[in-house]
C-alpha cells in the first residue's frame, strides 16, 4: 500500500530551480525482481508514475477531466545509481520546476526507507497538459498550475 509521507520529515533539499510537491512511500514486491535478483529499471519507471499520479489525486487531477483534457508524459528518463532489493519500502520525492504555457518539468528521487540518505536513482519527466480528443496541447488548468507556483513559495495546498 502506498503512503504519502510528511513533508516535514523528508530533508532532502530540492534540485535546483524545483520545488518539492510529493514523497511516497511504496512497497516493494517480490514480482518487481527481474532475473538477476534486482529490481527490474522498469519498475523505477513506475515508482516515479505512482509518485506522479498521486500528486495529481491529491489535487483532484488524476484521469482525465470533463474537458477531456489531461497530462501526457513527453519524454522521461531514469539514471540507476544503486540496486534496489525486495523485501522493503521506497520513497518516491517528486519536485516541480517552473510552469510553462501547457507544460512543466518534473524530478524524481527514489531512496529506501531503510536507508533514506542513499539515493538509488533519480529520474526526470516532461509532462504536457492535452486536449485528448484535439491531441493538442492547452493550457495547465489554473488549479495545477497554482498547486507548482504554491509549492515555489512553500505554500502547501490545503493547510
Amino acid at each position: 500500500m502506498s503512503q504519502v509521507l510528511d513533508q516535514a520529515s523528508v530533508t532532502t533539499p530540492a534540485p535546483n530551480g524545483f520545488h518539492r510537491v510529493i514523497d511516497l512511500s511504496m512497497p516493494l514486491r517480490w514480482g518487481d525482481m527481474d532475473a538477476f535478483g534486482h529490481v527490474n529499471n522498469t519498475v523505477y519507471f513506475r515508482f516515479m508514475e505512482e509518485t506522479r499520479i498521486s500528486w495529481f489525486r491529491q489535487l483532484a487531477l488524476a484521469g482525465a477531466n470533463v474537458e477531456g483534457q489531461g497530462p501526457v508524459i513527453v519524454n522521461a528518463s531514469m539514471e540507476f545509481l544503486r540496486q534496489l532489493h525486495y523485501p522493503g519500502d521506497v520513497i518516491g520525492s517528486m519536485f516541480v520546476g517552473p510552469p510553462g504555457r501547457s507544460s512543466f518539468d518534473t524530478r524524481f528521487e527514489l531512496f529506501r526507507a531503510d536507508d533514506p540518505t542513499t539515493l538509488y536513482a533519480r529520474g526526470t519527466a516532461k509532462c504536457v497538459w492535452i486536449d485528448y480528443a484535439a491531441a493538442k496541447s492547452v493550457q495547465i488548468p489554473d488549479l495545477l498550475r497554482h498547486a507548482i507556483e504554491t509549492a515555489a513559495v512553500g505554500i502547501k495546498i490545503g493547510a
